[in-house]
């Protein structure tokens, strides 16, 4: 054991005085001009080492740096500026004046991907073939220089696309390796902060660059990332996937493949393609087992106006999005001008506003600005409803118009997630055509315009029920008695209108309604802003009265007219029963008055009951 140890003193004390005679020898300040000529003869770019570079023997060798800058030919910015650098090298080649670097350190960088550092070609400037190298100048003495790995810590990236606003990813750490062939291994990590939204991502990459930078392919996994911030629900979206990605440097164009991804509970899968320029294009092919639209959108509530001050804080997002304090107008949509593009998508389940859609397909297009939604079908509660539209947001004031068609789709399911207090249920079948502005639920309350038809099957409305009223108020002032109906709703069969949508005020016309027990038409105005309505209908009891005669007879014949009026969530009633029966009483009298003048016009009596029913 002794001797063990000796022997491991001894190759300790010889590393160490290697070592420390390397250090002593070798001047790693000789290897400054060499490192500079290399980068810009194998890259065009230029690097900058400021301070003088030192040795670093635990625990490996290296060789630190102070401040440095990597500027692109032609530039006006520098492309990469950091605090500190650090070289780690290998030992062995040092002896045989070889400078092999195993990797590089960047800690404190700030990458700049902008217009500003961007390489600028000379236009009179040769193009090189692809795969040749310039050959070593004799200064070089024979040194080599390569890179194995690169670390990048605590630093920032900034990222900006033409006149595009800028943005900065920040804390980012970065692990690259890779071998002879250009095979590398990524890990990254960052957060990027905008507009008080805050990303975090991290992944792990496998990287092809032996073709960079015509092409460059990668393989992304262990995809994480979280998302929280302004308009978002209050835990944020999170989420894991993977892909694969590429770009072709030729036509400027990323694409990827194979995407899985979650976000929450939700689920998307596919395709797509980005070419960059001017107007970048897009091309999206996505699928989507679950799409849960509630835990990833925040709604506010719907609120009508006159809404308490305190309703309207519940219903406002706990962190808005912030206010542009500059006073520019910020006009919907404008971000569709600056792409075109088209999506493909297509959707097991999606939930939005509490309805669970089923079978969901959408197919857009965008030509900057130019939204047109061809298709946007899917089914809700065993019935089926399309949703085609255009989105011109190219002038100004966006302009929106859609022909939504709906079929069997129950009534019930759209009034509880719109939040109107109307509680009717039923199957309704809609088609028509609507346009407006900003697309959504509170816009189209205030300043839509459109037409429908509507049909609805089975309906039951709580609150009022409308052969009950009627036949209240005829047990009220006649000695005809109905049959004993506990049901506070009004039931319909079937039941169409005409509707009329102007600035929040939905006309309704030609209302048809009828069941086994009464039928009815009429029309009237709904104010979606206030909530309120007035609606006048011809109600006609054809059954639930009690015994037989004239009086039944006549009232089955006989449609009442009905007022309901006044806010959603408190009706009024008006019935007019007593006129209706006074009128038929008097023409009853008439009638018979006229046929007993006419038995007897040949008499007096006669002459003068004819006389005083003319002047009637």
């Amino acid at each position: 054991m002794r001797r063990i140890l000796t022997t491991l003193m001894i190759l300790l004390v010889v590393l160490v005085a290697g070592l420390s005679s390397l250090v002593l020898l070798v001047n790693p300040n000789d290897f400054r001009s060499y490192m500079m000529k290399q980068v810009e003869a194998r890259s065009g770019y230029q690097l900058q080492l400021d301070g003088s570079l030192r040795w670093h023997v635990w625990p490996r060798l290296s060789i630190l740096a102070g401040r440095m800058t990597l500027t692109a030919p032609g530039a006006t910015a520098p492309l990469v500026r950091a605090d500190n650098m650090r070289l780690d090298v290998a030992l062995l080649p040092l002896l045989s004046h070889q400078l092999q670097v195993k990797q590089v350190m960047l800690k404190g960088a700030v990458i700049q991907l902008t217009p500003q550092t961007e390489a600028e070609r000379a236009q009179n400037a040769p193009v090189a073939p692809k795969g040749t190298s310039l050959p070593q100048e004799p200064g070089d003495r024979g040194w080599s220089f390569d890179i194995g790995a690169l670390q990048v810590v605590d630093s920032v990236l900034v990222f900006q696309h033409e006149d595009d606003e800028q943005v900065t990813v920040r804390d980012i750490r970065l692990q690259m390796e890779q071998d002879a062939n250009h095979q590398a291994e990524v890990d990254f990590s960052g957060r990027l902060n905008r507009d008080q939204r805050d990303l975090t991502l991290s992944f792990s990459a496998q990287v092809q660059a032996g073709d960079y930078p015509q092409r460059l392919d990668a393989q992304l996994s262990q995809l994480s990332w979280q998302l929280q911030g302004a308009d978002l629900p209050p835990q944020g979206i999170s989420g894991n996937g993977s892909l694969n990605a590429s770009w072709q440097d030729a036509a400027k164009k990323l694409s990827f493949s194979n995407l899985s991804l979650t976000a929450n509970d939700s689920t998307l899968a596919g395709s797509g393609s980005v070419i960059l320029g001017d107007s970048p294009v897009w091309v999206l092919n996505l699928q989507s087992d679950k799409l849960n639209l509630d835990n990833l959108l925040l709604h506010s509530d719907i609120l009508p106006n006159g809404s308490s001050d305190a309703q309207r804080a519940q219903a406002t997002p706990k962190l808005p999005r912030p206010v542009i304090a500059n006073g520019v107008r910020v006009v919907p949509y404008s971000g569709l001008s600056g792409f075109e593009g088209t999506l493909a998508m297509t959707a097991k389940q999606i939930s939005w506003r509490g309805m669970p859609f089923t079978n969901v397909s959408i197919a857009a297009s965008n030509q900057r600005g130019l939204l047109q939604i061809t298709q946007l079908e899917g089914s809700l509660d065993g019935g089926t409803l399309s949703l085609p539209g255009t989105l011109d947001a190219r002038d100004g004031t966006p302009q929106a118009e859609f022909q939504p068609k709906l079929d069997n789709i129950q009534i019930g399911s759209l009034l509880k997630a719109f939040n109107y207090p109307i509680n009717m249920t039923g199957k309704m079948s809609l088609a028509g055509d609507f346009s407006g502005t900003v697309i959504d639920a509170n816009h189209f309350r205030r300043d839509w315009q459109g037409q429908a038809s509507i049909e609805m099957q089975n309906t039951r409305t709580e609150g009022l029920n409308f052969q009950q009223l009627v036949q209240q108020a005829v047990e009220r002032s006649t000695d005809v008695r109905a049959q004993e109906n506990y049901d506070s709703a009004t039931q319909l069969d079937k039941m169409t209108t005409d509707i009329d949508l102007d600035s929040g005020i939905l006309t309704l016309s030609n209302i048809r309604g009828s069941s086994s027990l009464m039928t009815l038409n009429g029309k009237g105005t709904l104010n979606l802003l206030k909530e309120e309505g007035d609606l006048q209908f011809a109600v006609q009891v054809i059954d639930g009265w009690q015994g037989q005669g004239k009086l039944i007879d006549m009232l089955k014949q006989t449609a009442i007219p009905l007022r309901v009026y006044g806010k959603w969530s408190a009706l009024n009633y008006s019935l007019q029963v007593d006129q209706i029966l006074r009128r038929q009483l008097q023409n009853e009298a008439k009638r018979r008055l006229n046929d007993w003048a006419e038995r007897n016009k040949g008499t007096q009596s006669g002459k003068e009951v004819q006389k005083l029913l003319d002047k009637q």
